[in-house]
């Protein structure tokens, strides 16, 4: 069994003593995604890391975005752009494939902008990057290879996704043209893993920090483990852990993990 998870740590540095304390905990994924590390990739903790077990793939960039691969096993074939735009150099994809002891694994780590407001230039960069990550998405699944592309997509699927669908309706991350793109990574043959697992269930995994959101549970599922079908097919459970946003000084998103049966 292997357990896959995802976390926008919102700063990796401010939220160290809570990455270390998960990733020696029972619930610790033998593969974590992080992102929004906000640190020049020399910058990110390594021996903290390194020293509950992980190895490390990073991506970093100064101040803003920055993505992590954290493998209990060996990691090669390290991609660290999304491809489709020579130009863009923020640090927002990073791709590995994991060697297990029978079989691999290709992990992504991403980082969807956020769009700021449908109207806004970030909006249009937001759509332009969905569309980079379906040309890609559409390349990785040729392989036919266990492939699990997570991260924070900024974007909740479905009305039971978000606290409120009225009133967030057309709003960022909500928006009817980021669900569409969302839908069409689906169309691909990607599976929403918790969804899968959780048909119905409403259960966000993110929450502003602000108008006490986490008290009310007022959040929007956001994080997301999308599987190829070799992957889906060997999927045994998906959930949120919400024990991390219930510390002091969270991050505003939580871990979203899925476990594959397969051989280690």
């Amino acid at each position: 069994m292997v357990k896959i998870a995802t976390w926008n740590v919102n700063s990796v540095k401010t939220r160290i003593e809570h990455l270390v304390e998960y990733l020696r905990s029972d619930e610790a994924p033998d593969i974590l995604l992080l992102q929004e590390l906000k640190c020049m990739t020399d910058k990110f903790p390594y021996m903290e890391v390194e020293d509950c077990g992980y190895n490390t793939a990073v991506h970093g960039q100064k101040t803003y975005n920055g993505v992590a691969i954290l493998s209990k096993f060996p990691m090669e074939d390290i991609v660290k752009q999304l491809p489709g735009d020579a130009e863009d150099e923020q640090a927002r994809y990073i791709e590995a494939v994991i060697s297990l002891e029978n079989s691999a694994i290709r992990v992504a780590s991403v980082y969807v902008p956020n769009g700021q407001t449908p109207d806004s230039d970030k909006f249009q960069y937001k759509m332009r990057f969905f569309d980079r990550l379906y040309a890609h998405a559409k390349e990785l699944l040729k392989y036919e290879e266990v492939l699990v592309i997570g991260g924070d997509y900024n974007v909740a699927p479905c009305p039971i996704d978000v606290y409120d669908p009225k009133a967030l309706d057309g709003t960022t991350c909500f928006h009817i043209d980021e669900r569409n793109k969302f839908r069409t990574l689906e169309g691909l043959g990607l599976t929403d893993a918790y969804r899968a697992a959780n048909e119905n269930k409403e259960q966000f995994s993110w929450w502003d920090y602000r108008a006490s959101a986490w008290q009310q549970n007022k959040g929007m599922r956001i994080d997301h483990l999308l599987l190829s079908p070799e992957a889906a097919d060997i999927m045994v459970s998906s959930d949120v852990y919400l024990e991390p946003r219930t510390k002091d000084k969270p991050s505003d998103h939580t871990p979203v993990w899925c476990k594959l049966k397969t051989s280690i």
